[in-house]
């Protein structure tokens, strides 16, 4: 059974990690993490899969990916979520995912990845809210154990 780092190790991981970056790279993933905050400030954050920064909120929103020419922010189900001002930009043929490949001296639309952040966190409250909603109406199975 996998076991989850607790949130307030996690912020420091991500943290730990931004500062061993030490380059636009850090800096970069510090400005989304803050701007995913700024949109949702009731994100929790995770440490997953041997390093990866996650956000979440009844469910993955993004990763905060860093790999040597990129920043990449992976949308969870991002081809569920409409992207107006076009900032998917990888991971575009996929049935699930869309991720956001930020390379060097590019600047981010922090209106639109705020859009984009609400939406992913709308449809994981969607989500929720079907899976809650059929559990309710599936009928209870009688208990095996008798009361004598």
């Amino acid at each position: 059974m996998k076991k989850s780092v607790p949130v307030e190790s996690a912020s420091a991981l991500i943290d730990a990690k931004i500062n061993e970056l030490g380059d636009w790279r850090g800096k970069m993933l510090a400005k989304v993490r803050a701007i995913i905050h700024k949109a949702d400030p009731e994100i929790v954050e995770e440490w997953k899969w041997m390093g990866t920064p996650v956000f979440s909120h009844d469910g993955i929103v993004c990763t905060g990916e860093t790999y040597k020419n990129v920043v990449k922010m992976t949308f969870a189900k991002g081809a569920a979520l409409e992207d107006p001002a076009g900032l998917f930009n990888s991971s575009l043929d996929g049935n699930v995912r869309r991720a956001i490949d930020i390379h060097e001296g590019e600047k981010v639309d922090e209106a639109a990845l705020k859009d984009l952040i609400r939406a992913a966190v709308s449809v994981n409250l969607d989500l929720r809210a079907t899976s809650k909603s059929k559990s309710e109406l599936k009928p209870r199975r009688a208990s095996s154990k008798r009361a004598d």
